[in-house]
């Protein structure tokens, strides 16, 4: 009886094609048109199954193979295969060419599910040449308690403008980052608001000969100073502007497993003019300072994705002025060691953390040593996909002008988070705390918190909202305040 040959009886065909070591046969479907009773004779001829084939020629070769292919009294023909094989192998290919005419086999489906995890909503960036650039405007209204974020500070509504470039190379050897912003704010009522802020920095990576590596940085930024200085202007209007130039250039290399690096690094601060209430100016020339350091780090690595590491540092910062308009030397010497540890677990753990000791001390023999507890971090955590953990801390030493004033310690952390709710939804939250700690025993307690989502309509236009709020509490007198703000906008991106 003739019909549609099963599964099971391709599968076993293809299954005896490989047993005998004989090449599988390609089975074409059939054109659908009535064939002559001759070509019917010489297909089934021609045309001999694998199975019969396969058996009769492992018996023939094994018992004579020099007799000749004559027909047999038996009715068997061609090295003695029967008749009625050959009758019901044909039969077999005719179900077989009517099953793959009726079921034909589809294509691969993996591009299917590879567009599907492609981001529709991701920034595609502009080519300049060997680099890729993303930018990133930012336009809204921020309404705010406190516009200056300053004890007794008023509400305001502002226009805020903030754009961002940034640029990854995409070279065969050697890489390259950079990122710049911009953010412009104006009042549109309340207290009287005009800020302009901005930076860039940059990154050249360079992979040299015998596991040698080269890493140069520059950055640059510039805005107006905080009203959390530790600096105090007294009967100020509008605080001056402070720029801030970085620059390092450092050298590594693997000895096996042994992690040796040396790094100088520049840092200049800068101050412009502080405007007072009654419209004159005052001049900050004799905060303006250079500190140049030189860090020398040995790490070992003991497994692939932890390294600990111990680093010495020396440096000198210089005031472009000998001596205040106190009559302080303020040029000071500094010394600092660390111990920590590199981590890098793929993609879900990578980063370092430390923790020494850090001095500096002062020329002017009548100001004591700025010295305390030297705390870093900097470690990303992808717990799973679409969701990133972000936690930074730093130790800054700060000078001062003020007289009998040696300075304070900063230490700030901030650790945020990131999550890709859709693909077109994204939300992050971030808290901030930082201690800063007096030479003269006071200290400043700041700490903030900030939540934020971002609607993507399509992959250029984006909705945009985030609302924050800080608080800072001093065992100063008239240094307390909080703000509280929230802003709603529109982003692209391209």
């Amino acid at each position: 009886m003739r019909g549609l040959v099963s599964e099971t009886d391709i599968t076993s065909a293809i299954r005896s094609d490989a047993e005998t070591g004989l090449p599988p046969q390609r089975y074409e479907p059939a054109t659908p048109r009535a064939a002559e009773p001759e070509e019917v004779e010489n297909e089934r001829a021609v045309r001999v199954p694998s199975t019969a084939v396969a058996r009769e020629r492992a018996r023939s070769e094994s018992d004579n193979q020099d007799q000749p292919t004559e027909p047999a009294p038996d009715g068997t023909v061609t090295g003695g295969i029967p008749e009625d094989d050959l009758e019901e192998d044909a039969t077999a290919f005719e179900r077989i060419e009517r099953a793959e005419a009726l079921n034909p086999r589809t294509g691969a489906i993996e591009n299917d599910f590879q567009a599907s995890e492609d981001n529709p909503y991701a920034p595609l960036g502009l080519r300049f040449g060997t680099f890729t650039v993303t930018p990133t405007l930012e336009q809204g209204l921020s309404w705010t308690s406190n516009a200056d974020s300053s004890p007794g500070g008023s509400e305001a509504m502002l226009s805020e403008t903030t754009l961002r470039l940034a640029a990854v190379s995409d070279w065969a050897r050697h890489a390259a980052t950079m990122d710049a912003y911009g953010i412009y704010r104006r009042s549109v009522s309340g207290d009287e608001v005009s800020e302009l802020e901005g930076g860039i920095d940059s990154t050249l990576r360079f992979d040299l000969a015998h596991d040698y590596t080269a890493l140069a940085s520059l950055g640059y930024s510039i805005r107006p100073e905080s009203a959390s200085s530790p600096v105090i202007i007294a009967g100020v209007e509008d605080r001056p502007l402070r720029h801030t130039l970085d620059g390092s250039l450092g050298l590594s290399k693997n000895l096996g497993k042994l992690r040796l690096s040396a790094t100088g690094s520049v840092s200049r601060q800068q101050y412009g003019d502080a405007t007072l209430v009654d419209g004159s100016t005052l001049s900050q020339d004799e905060r303006n300072a250079t500190l140049a350091t030189l860090r020398l780090r040995t790490g070992y690595a003991v497994s692939p994705a932890l390294t600990p590491f111990i680093e010495g540092e020396i440096g000198r910062r210089l005031y472009d002025e000998k001596q205040d308009s106190a009559g302080y030397e303020r040029s000071a010497t500094r010394i600092a060691a660390r111990a920590g540890v590199m981590v890098d677990i793929e993609e879900k753990l990578s980063g370092e953390a430390a923790i020494g000791w850090i001095a500096e001390d002062i020329d002017d023999e009548r100001l004591d040593t700025v010295s305390g507890l030297a705390l870093a971090a900097t470690l990303n955590w992808s717990p799973q996909r679409g969701t990133n953990v972000r936690l930074d801390g730093s130790t800054t030493i700060e000078g001062t002008t003020d007289a009998g004033s040696s300075g304070s310690i900063l230490y700030a952390g901030t650790l945020r988070l990131e999550r890709q709710i859709r693909a077109n939804l994204t939300a992050e939250a971030a808290a901030g705390l930082s201690w800063r700690d007096y030479m003269s025993g006071e200290h400043d307690l700041t700490m903030n918190g900030e939540a934020g989502m971002t609607w993507w309509l399509n992959r250029t236009l984006g909705l945009t909202g985030r609302a924050r709020y800080e608080k800072r509490t001093s065992s100063l007198p008239d240094r307390d305040y909080d703000a509280t703000s929230v802003f709603l906008g529109i982003r692209m991106q391209r």
